[in-house]
This record gives C-alpha cells, structure tokens and sequence, in this order.
C-alpha cells in the first residue's frame, strides 16, 4: 500500500494486469452477484434526474424493477447501489443480440441523450473505492470471471491504473493520476 494524498492505494493497482475481454465474459459483472452497483451520494440524484431519457434505452424488466424499487436502493450493507432485476442483474443492463451485457445508461450517454457516463464504481472497476473518515481505500477487486481480463491484461501489457485512467481522473483529478503514474514508475524500476 502507498500513499497519495487523502487516498491509500493498493500495489495491485500498478502490479497486475487487466483489459476487460467482452467478448468473453459477455459482461457478467453486470449479472452476477448479490448487490448493484455501488453509487456515490450525489449519483443517486443523477439517476433520478436522467430517467426519463434513459428509459427508452432499457429493456422491460429492468424498468419494472427501477419504477418498483426506485432508481437506486440502500443496499444491506447500508449503501446506495443501482436496483436488481430477479436479485440478479442491474437493472440498468441491456442485452446486445449475441447476450453480452451493456449499460443502458452508457448506451444513453453514447447516443448524446445524457452527459453522465454511468456510475463511477463501473466506470472504475476492477478498481473498488471504499471512503473513510479521513482517507478512501482504492483496492483491486479480483473477481474469478474477469480472468479473460487479467490474461487480456497480461498479454497486452496494460496495468490496472491505465486501463482505468479516464475513470481514476473523474474520480479524483489529473494531477492525482499523474502523481500516481510517477509512483507508478519508481515502483517499476525497484
């Protein structure tokens, strides 16, 4: 673990390697599990506010559960997260026609309906951000389904830290990412 400013940071993050393979997980982290995404306190307000623009991008099962459930839920851990369908997948998934999963709030965002990209904990993963009283955890989250990924990773040569660039600067700024990418270096060097 290191340190950059109000963050504490898993090697992890610049040790291992990840690029997601779609094509072979067909986006199961969107459908497996037991909880939704993890969303921060002002995503829950965004949700809300783009609904009616992303609907049109969902399919019926999912807008079932949002106008159910609501946009967002606490999850039982006592955090917001995004709503399941049959406890199962978000409710914000589509499904392409060869099954592979996709955000239907991305699907939005990319047809210029909307201007927020989807919830940052997706955005950021394999990347989990857990926020303290003084500092917030930024750990890698090993799952056995994303190891297409990792291979994908290994194969490629990317690490963690630069498949999530554009998700680490939203969350906590291009200077932060840059400090983190010369830590990156030193520590590749030693």
């Amino acid at each position: 673990m290191f340190q950059l400013g109000n963050t504490i940071i898993s090697e992890e993050i610049i040790e291992k390697d990840f690029v997601c393979n779609i094509t072979a997980c067909k986006g199961q982290c969107c459908i497996d599990g037991n909880a939704g995404a993890p969303l921060e306190d002002k995503e829950t307000e965004i949700l809300v506010d783009i609904y009616s623009k992303v609907k049109p991008f969902l399919r019926k099962e999912g807008i079932d559960a949002i106008e159910d459930q609501g946009a967002f839920v606490k999850g039982d851990d006592g955090e917001w997260e995004t709503p399941l369908v049959n406890n199962s997948e978000c409710a914000y998934v589509v499904f392409s026609d060869n099954g592979t999963a996709k955000c239907g709030i991305e699907e939005a965002y990319n047809q210029g309906e909307i201007e927020w990209k989807k919830p940052v904990s997706c955005h950021l993963y394999p990347i989990r951000i857990r926020e303290y009283t003084e500092l917030t955890a930024v750990n890698y989250h090993k799952w056995n389904i994303c190891d297409p990924a990792c291979s994908l990773g290994e194969e490629l040569k990317v690490p963690i830290y630069k498949f999530v660039k554009e998700a680490l600067i939203r969350k906590f700024g291009e200077a932060w990412y840059q400090e983190l990418e010369q830590v990156a270096i030193e520590h590749t060097k030693s």
